[in-house]
């Protein structure tokens, strides 16, 4: 039992476990409804608490130009600012080389990557699944993971519970060439939402922000609400009128949910922003995506030959680790979010940096991990 594993998703998470699985003599099939490379709604930016992993593991992009980020800067709309360094620091990269790089990683390991092929449907059934995708390709699995990111046609077919109510959110993001520090992470906040800037490989930045729904609706186009809203932060509208946008059009996505999420469905094992998504603010999810891949996939490989009991025993261990490594992480985000996004909250949280800049740094330890 468990050498047949199905991966939905094949963003960091997905990639991630697909390689660790694979080296171990594990078969593994792994669906992306995209084609590599390609874009996704990202910050692009992430902490080096997972360089050694990456290394370790030969999987960090060596021969790629990463951006080297020590610093950080907070603004408020009305445009007070304050920064700091960052104890642990980062580094840039765009998804389009990064989950690219994986993929052919993926593919040398022995992973079975079917591209341009989405799961419509995953059975539990006699202790295994049946899996049946767009192209109508049918797989058995003894386990499968959702790592189909920050939302998916899944959720709700699963009645995932933070998927009933709407979410409130949208994320957009460009790639611009710009006159901004290559070792900064800057975080300018506007009516409704915010706006993360940082360097990835080739001299280029990732400008990707979080804005409001219902601001989209109010103004009827991206650019209507960037006009109105967005450039309303003096540093924000420097960036946009004196930048070289390098995206015929942004990337989008609509109602991703911050709200707790089900780590386990259906006996479907749940990994990455599908497990749980942090505010965009902490700039952590690229790593945590990584680090639950290493846990979940460990604990796969080290439950292979615990008979009938195993998948109980997996579940339950994931279950476990993954509290212990993310759940304060993932509330002290969505409490720290209340204070961006609106011009009384953005001058207290610049206040707080200014006067207290330990509360800063408490809130960076905690929504950062160890270097692993």
């Amino acid at each position: 039992m468990g050498d047949k594993i199905t991966i939905i998703g094949g963003g960091l998470a997905g990639l991630v476990n697909a390689i660790l699985l694979a080296r171990n003599g594990i078969s593994v099939t792994l669906f992306e409804k995209k084609t590599y490379p390609f874009h996704r709604v990202c910050g692009e930016y992430i902490s080096n608490e997972v360089v050694p992993f990456l290394k370790k593991e030969s999987l960090f992009p060596e021969h790629i130009k990463t951006s080297s980020i020590r610093q950080f800067e907070f603004t408020s709309i009305k445009g007070r600012s304050n920064e700091l360094s960052l104890d642990l620091g980062g580094f840039g990269i765009s998804r389009y080389a990064l989950d690219h790089f994986l993929a052919i990683k993926a593919r040398e390991a022995g992973v079975e990557v079917r591209e341009k092929e989405a799961v419509n449907t995953v059975r539990f059934l006699d202790n295994s699944f049946e899996i049946t995708s767009s192209s109508g390709t049918k797989r058995d699995a003894d386990f499968v993971i959702g790592a189909y990111g920050k939302s998916g046609t899944l959720d709700k077919k699963l009645d995932r519970g933070f998927a009933k109510k709407r979410s409130p959110f949208i994320g957009v993001k460009y790639h611009i060439k710009t006159d901004f520090p290559q070792d900064k992470i800057a975080l300018h906040n506007f009516e409704g939402g915010y706006c993360g800037i940082s360097a990835i490989e080739d001299d280029k930045f990732n400008l990707c922000y979080l804005g409001s729904r219902e601001s989209l609706r109010k103004y009827g186009s991206i650019e209507a609400m960037e006009e109105a809203v967005v450039r309303k932060n003096p540093y924000l509208k420097v960036i946009f009128e004196n930048s070289d946008f390098l995206f015929d059009k942004p990337e989008v996505i609509n109602e991703f949910s911050f709200r707790p999420k089900s780590l386990i469905e259906n006996h479907i094992l749940m990994c990455g922003d599908t497990a749980g998504l942090i505010t965009p603010l902490c700039g952590n999810g690229m790593a945590m995506a990584i680090h639950s891949a290493k846990i979940l996939s460990e604990i796969i490989m080290a439950n292979r030959e615990t008979g009938e009991n195993r998948r109980l025993k997996v579940e339950r261990e994931y279950q476990a680790q993954w509290n212990a490594t993310f759940k304060h992480r993932l509330w002290v985000g969505r409490q720290t979010q209340r204070l961006f996004g609106s011009k009384l909250t953005s001058e207290i949280a610049v206040g707080l940096m200014k006067g207290s800049p330990w509360i800063a740094r408490k809130i960076m330890k905690g929504t950062h991990g160890e270097p692993f």
